[in-house]
């Protein structure tokens, strides 16, 4: 692995362990096993390599979740899959390391902008799986896609932050409950 690589793996892996507060040059170093000046090298500073850092998280994140969305046809089975992928987020870090990205935003004039720019691309996808979903179905003309897309972003990040913050993980799994509910009516009006 090359020495950049290396060094986004720690930031990513010491966002997830020890939080941003924590995510020091010398913490990461010692993560990944390297000299903390190796970081300044190849990044311009810290927020610099943590943006880095999401950029590796999400796409890998947004990867799966293209490859486990694809297949499903029916409003059920995309909640379904959403629900395990939910589960792997959380047991992966990928839940850890945003939201300590967007806590540590509160701080740096360059993370909030940097996030929000990252965020696109799932709204971008949130919207085409709306749009197949909504495609010839009753809601299609009441339901803009990119606003629904959008919803689904900022929903999935509350969850994120409110279950951040209180450590009972049920919340969420009772709100997967309520959308498999929803998904079922959706499913049966022909959608």
């Amino acid at each position: 692995m090359a020495a950049r690589e290396r060094i986004i793996e720690a930031a990513l892996a010491t966002l997830q362990e020890e939080g941003y507060a924590q995510a020091s040059a010398r913490a990461i170093a010692r993560t990944g096993g390297f000299n903390q000046g190796l970081i300044y090298y190849h990044f311009d500073d810290l927020d610099d390599l943590f943006l880095e850092a999401l950029d590796l998280t999400s796409r890998r994140r947004l990867e799966r979740y293209r490859e486990a969305v694809e297949g499903c046809r029916t409003a059920s089975e995309l909640v379904a899959a959403l629900k395990v992928l939910y589960a792997e987020d959380l047991a992966a870090g990928h839940v850890a390391a945003v939201q300590q990205l967007v806590a540590g935003a509160a701080r740096s004039p360059i993370l909030g902008p940097g996030i929000v720019e990252r965020v696109g691309p799932w709204i971008d996808y949130c919207e085409e799986v709306a749009r197949r979903f909504l495609a010839g179905g009753p809601f299609e003309s009441l339901v803009d896609p990119r606003d629904l897309g959008f919803a689904v972003v900022a929903y999935y990040m509350g969850i994120e932050t409110l279950g951040h913050l209180a450590p009972e993980r049920s919340r969420a799994d009772d709100l997967f409950e309520t959308a498999a509910r929803f998904a079922s009516l959706f499913d049966s009006m022909g959608s």
